[in-house]
């Protein structure tokens, strides 16, 4: 194999990981715990958070503040399953893009 040919292919592998990790930055995530639900996008930014107020008290807001912090590691927890399951096979080479 020759030089050219390598490096056409690792340009293609590179234009292959962008393309994956802008479509996993384009996705949604909920998370959910109790009565918190959170969405965040694949950069791991909230772009919503709903709570279900007839559940709760105004005493309780503590625990909800807690609930919110959980249903967004659920969010993450999933987004790191996507990223692993589409780009886990490039996982020495994705320093650079991230």
């Amino acid at each position: 194999m020759n030089m050219q040919s390598i490096m056409a292919q690792a340009q293609k592998m590179q234009r292959d990981l962008q393309k994956k990790k802008e479509e996993i930055n384009a996705q949604l995530f909920p998370g959910k715990y109790e009565f918190v639900e959170v969405t965040l996008n694949g950069k791991k930014e909230m772009v919503s958070c709903h709570i279900n107020t007839e559940s709760i008290s105004k005493d309780d807001m503590e625990m909800v503040e807690d609930f919110i912090v959980l249903a967004t590691k659920d969010a993450i927890g999933k987004i790191d399953a996507e990223f692993q399951s589409k780009m886990g096979q490039y996982a020495g080479m994705l320093d650079g893009l991230m």
